[in-house]
């Protein structure tokens, strides 16, 4: 029985056959299906729209799906999401140089159905150890994932979609300073070209929809790095 769920797991594989199965597979369980056939690929799609989970190849095209991961690895704004590398290799010197390159899981083809899914949930359950959490909160203000609804003191906050996914982006990452070119990247994506000075507009609307409930000095400037949320005052 199908079990809809809001996670989005990013398949990277450059076998044509194995990514259709690997994705009826998975939007048989419920989740959303995004799809790479190379690292590069595999980027976009990570900056474009952030998945939940990674599905890894060893053996890619352009690099090895293990150069791959430790670059995300090494990046902050991609190294919490989980990756579960699918591989041929079933050696143990290949399991343990997998391991140690960072992915939270290896898997070896071939791999039923049911054990993916398994090991799928389990990943995700050891991501976010809170559960299905769906609120984010700060302070008087609180944002409802599921609902995409935004309150501050039980009031109903009114945001246009970008204001919204902005504060969803800096909400869910705090007190880290983000350039106006990581913003456009992680609210606008990748594949959009804006202005950075568009970056500036929507933090004064976003601000503005703030100033009623005395949250707007959540948004915070860095003089000459960027934006950051906190609760906590400014400079």
């Amino acid at each position: 029985m199908n079990k809809s769920t809001d996670k989005t797991v990013l398949v990277v594989e450059d076998d044509a056959a194995i990514r259709d199965m690997t994705r009826f597979n998975l939007e048989r369980a419920g989740f959303k299906v995004l799809e790479a056939g190379d690292c590069q690929a595999a980027r976009v799609q990570v900056v474009d729209h952030r998945p939940d989970l990674i599905l890894l190849d060893w053996m890619l095209p352009d690099i090895s799906g293990i150069e791959f991961a430790r670059s995300l690895g090494r990046d902050e704004m991609t190294r919490d999401i989980p990756v579960i590398m699918l591989t041929a290799r079933s050696a143990e010197d290949d399991k343990v140089r997998g391991l140690d390159s960072g992915v939270d899981d290896y898997i070896t083809k071939p791999f039923s159905a049911r054990e993916l899914m398994a090991r799928i949930r389990a990943v995700l359950r050891r991501a976010s150890p809170e559960g299905n959490a769906e609120q984010v909160c700060a302070g008087a203000l609180s944002l409802n994932l599921a609902s995409h609804r935004v309150t501050a003191n039980d009031q109903a906050v009114e945001l246009g979609p970008t204001e919204y996914r902005m504060l969803k982006f800096l909400m869910t990452h705090p007190d880290r300073v983000y350039s106006r070119s990581q913003l456009l990247d992680h609210v606008w994506g990748g594949g959009v070209y804006v202005e950075e000075r568009t970056v500036d507009v929507h933090v004064l609307r976003l601000r503005k929809a703030l100033k009623p409930f005395g949250c707007e000095q959540f948004v915070q400037t860095v003089r000459g790095a960027g934006y950051r949320f906190s609760p906590e005052v400014g400079d």
